[in-house]
């Protein structure tokens, strides 16, 4: 056995062994929480039903970490800029600091409007919905992580509450309407992610990268690129990581980020000039220049993530507690304190446990991602939900991360297939610079037998048939005729075929999103009749 091979057995041992004592941690968790909901809800009616949600609102959680996570601090970590163990600790520290400071008080008891309230027949039903939603969202995250798959939070618990939504009171429940819009976002999300990803990305090469002085290019751009970031994601912070503490209109709030943006514009520009000044006239180095910006940018998008999208975990066990304490529903559920708790340890558990798989397979296993590609991403993420948001359209951001990713990588594809023609132009320069020369030498060669006074006319002949012949050649290459040899076909052939995104990636995401909503609706349907039948007296 060679070195390879038994570090290669070891390796594998190790994961195996780390994957186990994530599961016991994740026991772990999910017991004491339990055990936490018992100790203040012993003697309240359904206390039981209240200790089982907090356990599928764990296991929520924690699957929220794993997986949705990924997209924030992932382009950053495939990019250099930061590595995988301070990408978790940022991540973690801004997704409980989103959640605990902007995530609210107040969360919708029907996710997104998408069942009719008034057809659930009373207080028990509703619960058992919430339930049902909850545990399928999160087996199905559970399950999309294992196979490396990043799908969208909100269209897992949705699709969730759609299942047991019907379960209980079947099709007429459902608000088709807004079924719609969320299909649509599977198209709109990642289409509108990748275009301003790609749209970047092309001005950020014909700006700095294709100029001959890259440095002095990078003087003048960067710092109005970092300018344009700062009021990006000031804009999207302000409406939608702190809408849960104060409410501004996008005028307001893009003023605001616009104000920010001109001040750190001014205060980063002379470091930036410096910086740029010690660096060589490469794109490597211009690269260098990004790495702050996607720092800054993976910890704010991890806050607006936690503000936002912890209430997938919380806001069914958040209802489910409303219910059980005021033996009742209604369509807004107060989140207490421990609720939101639960949720913002639970993700960071979960991101630390399990999410490494899926920070790698977003950040560097669909597309090759640099610096200046996931400063790209980041701004395709905070523009495309700004945009979506005013418009009224329904969009995932896990879906808009990734579709930056495919974006900036296909983009690199079409950009690198133009390479075909300019290697089809040096080819025929070649050819043609070698005929040229043959019909000179040709034509030297007749003009030197001209001189003598007795020449073979046969001889003549063969070179004014050799000089026509160049000719008739030169005249096909003009024309775009070039007859390569099986090296140079091959090396078109190679260069056409080169694929810089992953193709089993793109096909592996794209089946996991189209199947989300149905999955997650059918394992919710099953586990609405378990509990029922469970339940039931």
């Amino acid at each position: 056995m060679n070195l390879k091979s038994a570090y290669s057995i070891v390796n594998q041992k190790h994961q195996k062994s780390s994957g186990a004592y994530g599961i016991l941690i994740g026991i772990v968790f999910m017991m004491l929480v339990s055990y936490f909901v018992y100790s203040f809800s012993q003697g309240t009616p359904n206390y039981l039903l209240l200790i089982i949600s907090a356990i599928f609102g764990a296991y929520m959680a924690m699957n929220i970490g794993a997986n949705d996570v990924a997209n924030n601090v992932g382009p950053a970590v495939g990019a250099n800029a930061v590595s995988i163990f301070w990408a978790i600790i940022i991540a973690a520290i801004f997704e409980s600091a989103g959640a605990l400071i902007a995530g609210g008080d107040v969360v919708g008891t029907i996710k997104k409007g998408i069942i009719d309230p008034s057809l659930i027949q009373n207080t028990s039903v509703f619960i058992w919905i919430m339930m049902a939603a909850l545990l399928a969202g999160a087996l199905w995250l559970n399950l999309a992580t294992a196979f490396g798959a990043p799908v969208s939070t909100t269209h897992s618990i949705v699709g969730g509450v759609t299942g047991a939504g019907i379960a209980a009171a079947g099709w007429s429940i459902v608000n088709w309407s807004k079924m719609g819009a969320i299909v649509a976002s599977w198209v709109i999300s990642p289409l509108m992610g990748g275009l301003i990803a790609a749209g970047f990305l092309i001005f950020i090469k014909k700006s700095i990268i294709f100029q001959e002085d890259k440095k002095l290019a990078a003087k003048t751009v960067v710092p109005i690129l970092i300018a344009a970031m700062t009021w990006a994601f000031s804009t999207y912070i302000l409406l939608k990581g702190f809408k849960h503490l104060i409410k501004l209109n996008f005028l307001t709030a893009s003023i605001i980020g616009l104000v920010i943006s001109i001040v750190l514009y001014y205060l980063t520009k002379p470091s930036i000039m410096r910086a740029a000044d010690r660096l060589p006239n490469t794109r490597e180095a211009i690269n260098r220049l990004f790495n702050i910006p996607l720092i800054f940018s993976a910890a704010l998008l991890s806050f607006a993530h936690g503000a936002n999208d912890v209430a997938n975990a919380v806001g069914p066990l958040a209802a489910i507690n409303d219910a059980i304490m005021h033996s009742a529903f209604s369509p807004k559920a107060h989140i207490p304190l421990w609720v939101m708790v639960v949720g913002a340890i639970g993700i960071s558990l979960g991101l630390a446990l399990y999410g490494p798989k899926l920070i790698k397979k977003v950040g560097s296993e669909i597309t090759e991602l640099d610096q200046i590609r996931a400063f790209c991403v980041a701004m395709a993420a905070s523009i495309t939900v700004i945009i979506a948001s005013q418009l009224g359209l329904p969009v995932s951001s896990t879906h808009i991360a990734l579709g930056g990713i495919f974006g900036v990588g296909f983009l690199r594809e079409y950009l690198n297939r133009n390479e075909v023609e300019e290697i089809k132009e040096e080819i025929k320069k070649t050819h043609l610079e070698e005929q040229l020369e043959k019909l000179e030498e040709y034509k030297n060669e007749l003009e030197s037998l001209g001189k003598l006074k007795k020449v073979d006319p046969i001889l003549i002949k063969n070179l004014m048939n050799k000089i026509n012949e160049e000719k008739k050649i030169i005249n096909k290459i003009d024309a775009g005729k070039v007859h390569m040899s099986k090296i140079e076909k091959k090396a078109v052939k190679v260069v056409k075929k080169h694929e810089l995104v992953k193709r089993s990636a793109l096909k592996m995401i794209v089946a996991a999103w189209l199947i989300t909503v149905p999955v997650a609706g059918v394992l919710a349907a099953m586990f609405y009749f378990m509990l029922r039948g469970i339940f039931l007296p």
